[in-house]
């Protein structure tokens, strides 16, 4: 119960904060791997703090929505009160983890509390912020393994991972409306906004930003190899593109990406490529 409290399954989010640790050439290094670990901890136990407080505040809805409502908070298992003492000490944890690995990852860290709870509390239902929000959240986790290593933040890294969580992000808006159709609005008020219409137009810009940031990072980048991975990182746009389109439970719940064995595949192969590209 407590691990589909903590969202232990939505921690995948934060492997982008190896990202730097991977493409500045540092994976072999073993004390930068494990500050890169420390650092995936922490934002792991601080994204579940945000999950937690999430819940709190959607439990009402949650009751009422197919697949929500048997989130612990929703169907009663847990109580408010344990939740709430949960979520502190990860958060107690999680930021002592913080200022003892780096002063500038402990202050990423109460950023991406601080605007996670902006999230939760106004700008979920907002239109297009609450993709953006989303996009920015992404793009902290990543600059996170960048400042717990003390190495430069390139612009590439926050380019491309912006366009991949907005990506994703619109993704799951656009799932989430062709699922529950007509009674959108019922679980997500700014599903009500978006449509049919907006959420493909919106498609379409994510998915050529995504190709396009990555095709002039992998040009230009100090790895100029990196070009002959552009095949398999195609192949796992275009694929989750279908994922969306079809309304899959992955793409309104990235979270089963491993439940798509072509997916799944793609991905390996990409990650393969780019290791042997780099070392």
């Amino acid at each position: 119960m407590l691990i589909q409290l903590f969202r232990v399954r939505q921690w995948y989010k934060n492997l982008l904060v190896f990202l730097p640790l991977v493409f500045v050439g540092l994976a072999t290094d073993e004390k930068s791997i494990l500050l890169s670990i420390l650092a995936f901890f922490a934002l792991c136990m601080m994204s579940s703090v945000n999950y937690i407080i999430n819940d709190i505040i959607d439990r009402e809805k949650d009751k009422v929505h197919p697949e929500k409502k048997e989130r612990p908070l929703a169907s009663g298992k847990i109580s408010l009160w344990t939740a709430g003492t949960l979520a502190g000490i990860l958060a107690v944890v999680s930021l002592s983890i913080g200022i003892v690995l780096s002063f500038s990852f402990f202050l990423i860290l109460l950023l991406f509390f601080f605007l996670t709870l902006l999230y939760s509390v106004y700008f979920k239902e907002e239109l297009f912020a609450d993709t953006l929000f989303i996009a920015v959240n992404f793009v902290l986790r990543a600059a996170a393994g960048a400042y717990v290593l003390h190495v430069r933040i390139s612009p590439w890294l926050i380019v491309c991972t912006f366009f991949l969580s907005f990506f994703i992000a619109v993704g799951k808006r656009r799932a989430e409306y062709k699922f529950l159709e007509e009674k959108a609005p019922v679980h997500k008020k700014v599903l009500a906004s978006y449509g049919e219409n907006i959420t493909g137009m919106l498609m379409a810009v994510a998915t050529t930003a995504l190709l396009m940031s990555y095709s002039l990072y992998s040009f230009l980048s100090v790895y100029p190899h990196l070009i002959y991975t552009l095949p398999f990182a195609f192949y796992v746009i275009l694929r989750y593109l279908f994922l969306v389109e079809s309304a899959s439970v992955i793409a309104r719940s990235p979270e089963y990406f491993y439940k798509d064995t072509r997916l799944i595949t793609g991905i390996a192969l990409w990650c393969l490529a780019v290791l042997v590209v780099i070392y």
